[in-house]
């Protein structure tokens, strides 16, 4: 398990190991507010070797960015209290945290403030809430630049920008929810131009060292056959603008790290964005599950799937430079100390995965 101990250095951050706890939302935020519960969730994986902790997706600052209850913000005084707390119990057990800014667009299901996103499609193709004007465009890139700022301030370790799963920032690069005739739509350049503003304007409002994560996918809620691009050119038209804007690391959200991203080749979604951007990536998708995600309700959508508890092709492609972090959520929920585990080659004392785990905050 050596390749999974060795650190990783992006800008200011040192993460002292290859393990990332991927983003999980969790609805244990009344109104908005992390609490004590939540500071503690997060510390129990940070001193059991976590690397780094991407947290749950927080809304910034816009009426329209919230599609569920209890979901923490990333705004406001007592919101920001919280996460300080959190931040505070996370560092005291040796972790690194980055919070993941989020606006969940045509997810919303609220009809006031309506659903906001490119063209007022919702993720079927059917109309849902408003086409965004360049006010609203303009105000939601000032919303997440705001969120950036407050966590460089609070002192926590970078962000993740949410640009996957049909969310806002996703539903831009996806053709079949962007109609847009502007510049924000289009080709694949153009549907990313409105992630590269927000990365640009993030940039522009912390420190040169402060790393920025991006998090992408093909794949859609509910929607597991979407692709945002075809082949390897349109991916690589998309990325462009977002690495150039500023980018630090790319998160890659897969279902299933060992699928290969595109015909011809072994590479998955991390391994094709790593080459294609020359950015480090992140792969996520079943890591040490004995199930494995699947079409099915979403607590309960695992199928049984030999092997994949073994981490042995993980650690073989982390070691051919595939990608250079690894990122676990239902895994880590069963086992607080896999990290611990891992690095000292004693996974087979982890617990398989049950869904009951999302009923706690364990």
């Amino acid at each position: 398990m050596a390749s999974l101990g060795e650190p990783f250095i992006v800008g200011d951050l040192m993460v002292p190991n290859r393990i990332v706890m991927a983003p999980m939302t969790r609805t244990a935020s009344p109104g908005g507010v992390p609490g004590p519960d939540v500071a503690e969730y997060y510390a129990r994986r940070a001193a059991n070797k976590v690397g780094l902790i991407i947290t749950e997706g927080t809304y910034v600052n816009r009426a329209a960015a919230g599609a569920y209850e209890n979901v923490p913000h990333f705004h406001g005084e007592r919101a920001l209290a919280g996460w300080a707390h959190v931040l505070r119990r996370v560092h005291e057990a040796g972790g690194r945290i980055i919070p993941q800014l989020w606006h969940t667009g045509v997810v919303r299901t609220a009809t006031e403030p309506p659903a906001e996103g490119p063209s007022g499609l919702g993720l079927d193709g059917a109309p849902a809430g408003k086409a965004m004007t360049q006010q609203d465009i303009d105000d939601t890139v000032a919303a997440f630049a705001e969120a950036a700022a407050a966590a460089e301030r609070l002192g926590f370790d970078g962000v993740e920008l949410h640009g996957a799963h049909g969310y806002l920032i996703d539903s831009f690069l996806w053709k079949n929810t962007n109609r847009r005739t502007d510049h924000y739509g289009g080709e694949p350049a153009s549907r990313a131009r409105f992630g590269a503003d927000i990365v640009r304007a993030v940039r522009a409002a912390v420190s040169p060292g402060f790393p920025v994560f991006f998090r992408l996918s093909q794949w859609k809620l509910n929607a597991y056959e979407a692709r945002i691009a075809e082949n390897p050119d349109e991916l690589a038209q998309m990325l462009s603008p977002l690495a150039d804007a500023g980018v630090d690391v790319f998160h890659a959200s897969t279902r299933r790290y060992w699928l290969p991203e595109f015909d011809g080749s072994t590479l998955n979604l991390a391994g094709w964005v790593r080459k294609l951007s020359g950015k480090a990536t992140v792969t996520v998708g079943s890591i040490g599950l004995d199930n494995q995600y699947g079409e099915g309700e979403f607590t309960q959508g695992f199928t049984r799937q030999a092997g994949v508890t073994g981490i042995d092709e993980l650690v073989a492609r982390l070691e051919r430079d595939e990608f250079d972090l690894v990122a676990l959520g239902r895994t880590l929920l069963a086992n607080p100390d896999w990290a611990a585990l891992a690095l000292r080659g004693e996974l087979a004392r982890s617990v398989p995965y049950d869904p009951a785990v999302l009923t706690t905050l364990a």
